[in-house]
């Protein structure tokens, strides 16, 4: 799975005008889930993130965790992460989990994500999302496994 946080002092993701998720401060997760991808790959990433030392200390140095902090989740689901750009102008989304796994993997990482005590939000898996937020730090992680 692949996933791009932003740490953010607020999120909010709406469909249709209407709000669907929001969450701050804390962690705005992109996610994309692809070829291969197991419920495994799921929980493993979301362990990773939740323990992952983004947020400040006292001494303003990246020392805690979200789980450090108490904050929230906005977890988004982005087939876009996929993007293979090595060919050509036009990107491929051949290696983007098919939308049945996607969603099922989105909905588990988002799931064991919030197992570990982190309120949890989600945007809607294959709509069309308006996403707002405020980065920050800026901090900006890309990770996969």
């Amino acid at each position: 799975m692949r996933a791009l946080l932003q740490r953010i002092s607020q999120a909010r993701v709406s469909v249709d005008g209407a709000v669907v998720g929001q969450s701050g401060p804390g962690l705005m997760v992109l996610v994309c889930a692809m070829q291969g991808d197991t419920e495994e790959h799921a929980e493993k990433l979301a362990a990773k993130i939740a323990k992952l030392r983004i947020f400040k200390d006292e001494a303003g140095k990246m020392n805690r965790s979200i789980l450090d902090t108490g904050g929230s989740a906005l977890v988004v689901s982005q087939f876009t992460l996929a993007a293979d750009t090595s060919r050509g102008n036009r990107p491929g989304f051949a290696n983007a989990a098919p939308p049945e796994d996607g969603e099922r993997l989105y909905l588990a990482f988002a799931r064991y994500l919030s197992s570990h005590s982190i309120a949890v939000e989600t945007g809607q898996f294959g709509a069309d999302m308006a996403v707002e937020l405020v980065n920050d730090g800026p901090v900006t992680i890309w990770m996969e496994n």
